[in-house]
């Protein structure tokens, strides 16, 4: 009888979304290079101007997220270090991996960019700046997302404000 050994089979690997403590993108992104999973966390140019000198440095492009493909099985070595606060899995795999590609291809080409959050008509937000700072309302119209629409429930009523994009934050 001839004993063979079949070789294992590979890992289940996931790709995760994950969500890090305050200010530890770098650190983790460091532990997941350490473990050799596959991770990505885009960083962008920074420049800071102050009375004397100008400094230069590189940091997130999305505060608090680094995106990595972990073996199911090894999924608690990612929680070593206490640097991550969740890890969410990601559904859509294929979508995923496009957009993830598409973010890839625009920080590699150089331009300047930034993070907006992404406004749909009735999306509830905050207004987080200026003299409406915490009043809450609704997304107007899509391609015009400075409209936010104030309710005034007892009169059946919205007031319509004009709201730099920069000054609202989506909400749940």
């Amino acid at each position: 009888m001839v004993n063979e050994t079949t070789p294992p089979a590979p890992a289940a690997l996931m790709w995760l979304v994950c969500h890090t403590r305050p200010r530890c993108e770098k650190k983790f992104a460091a532990l997941l290079a350490a473990e050799k999973f596959e991770h990505y966390l885009p960083l962008i140019q920074s420049v800071r101007r102050y009375a004397q000198q100008t400094k230069k440095f590189t940091k997130p492009l999305f505060p608090g997220y680094v995106f990595a493909q972990i073996p199911a099985e090894k999924k608690s070595r990612i929680y070593q270090q206490d640097l991550l606060s969740r890890a969410i899995t990601v559904e859509d795999e294929t979508k995923f991996l496009r957009q993830l590609a598409d973010v890839r291809t625009i920080v590699a080409s150089g331009f300047e960019l930034s993070v907006m959050p992404l406004l749909t008509k009735g999306r509830r937000v905050k207004i987080t700046g200026g003299p409406l700072y915490g009043l809450e309302g609704f997304v107007d119209d899509p391609a015009h997302p400075q409209g936010v629409v104030l309710s005034v429930d007892v009169l059946q009523k919205g007031l319509l404000v004009k709201v730099p994009i920069e000054n609202l934050q989506v909400l749940p």
